[in-house]
């Protein structure tokens, strides 16, 4: 993507934004960051995670799962309350994300995720973990539990995407389509979707840190390779729902949801009346919470889609005493 010389200078003076690797190679994360190396449909990609001891272990391991416009990096305040807890934290970064690599191409699945994720634990020497995702951390976490039950001790998520199937009212995008309306995402673009779906319409200068990240990576010489793999993973988040198999998890579960979240992919394809139906998070926490089986459902009014970032002492709270 070429932007042109005044967005660019507007970005970077207004909105502290610069210039992003296409694995963040000039950002540090909270924690010193690992890899390990995966074959990968005849390619060898490195998939980047973060482990932080703790230092009374309580012999129990939080793996933290990031969401589509996020990285492992904004769950480091999490990891280090969890940490003090004496939980040993695993943060990952998938395959197309953060620090992770980004291949040219890659045929995404949830469960080509799951399998790199229970490869990340394999090489770390886990084999029981406590699973939290965000967002479309949630599906992955979802895919994961459903593939690895045995070594899934409980089941968290937070505002999970994906509780309701999109292809029966958004069109078919294809790759190609979903490629092009990345091409055109500016740093205004994305505040504005983040500002309306995951905020409720305010906005806090928490959130700038992680919205920089990913607008940096449009200043990127590298960004139309970054750009094809967001297409990808929305093609799969799109296509691959995980909300007919809920039913299918085991593990002590808890669904924290904000009531003011209305995160829905393609919104803004479909008609004013059509969107209003979509990202119902009140309704769609009741409705999923009672199709996990003993599922525990927190709701959090007056919040929207990021609670561990908008509202962290209530969101890390209401960890600790489920866990």
């Amino acid at each position: 993507m070429a932007l042109g010389a005044t967005t660019m200078v507007e970005a970077q003076q207004d909105n502290k934004v610069v210039p992003m690797g296409a694995c963040l190679e000039n950002y540090d994360y909270s924690y010193p960051v690992k890899y390990i190396t995966l074959e990968m449909q005849g390619q060898a990609l490195k998939m980047a995670y973060m482990d932080v001891q703790p230092g009374h272990p309580n012999g129990h391991t939080v793996m933290l799962l990031h969401g589509k416009n996020f990285c492992g990096a904004y769950w480091g305040h999490t990891a280090t309350v969890l940490a003090g807890k004496g939980y040993r934290v695993i943060v990952p970064d998938q395959i197309g994300f953060g620090k992770s690599s980004k291949p040219t191409t890659l045929q995404y699945t949830f469960q080509l995720l799951a399998s790199a994720t229970k490869a990340v634990l394999d090489s770390a020497g886990v084999s029981k973990v406590i699973v939290l995702g965000h967002s479309m951390g949630g599906m992955v976490a979802t895919r994961f539990a459903l593939m690895y039950p045995a070594i899934v001790e409980k089941f968290i998520l937070e505002d999970p995407i994906g509780l309701e199937d999109w292809k029966l009212k958004v069109p078919y995008q294809t790759v190609d389509d979903w490629n092009a309306q990345e091409l055109k995402q500016n740093y205004a673009s994305l505040k504005k979707y983040e500002l309306e779906s995951y905020y409720h319409g305010t906005w806090s200068p928490a959130y700038d840190e992680w919205l920089n990240i990913y607008a940096g990576w449009f200043l990127s010489p590298e960004y139309s390779r970054i750009a094809w793999n967001s297409a990808l993973t929305y093609d799969m988040i799109f296509t691959q729902p995980v909300l007919y198999e809920f039913g299918g998890i085991s593990a002590p579960s808890l669904l924290i949801v904000g009531e003011l979240d209305r995160t829905a992919l393609g919104k803004n394809l479909v008609p004013e009346s059509v969107a209003r139906t979509m990202g119902n998070y009140p309704e769609l926490g009741k409705v999923t919470a009672a199709k996990i089986p003993g599922c525990k459902l927190v709701e959090l009014p007056g919040v929207g889609h990021v609670p561990h970032v908008e509202v962290f002492d209530r969101f890390i709270q209401i960890v600790l005493d489920f866990l």
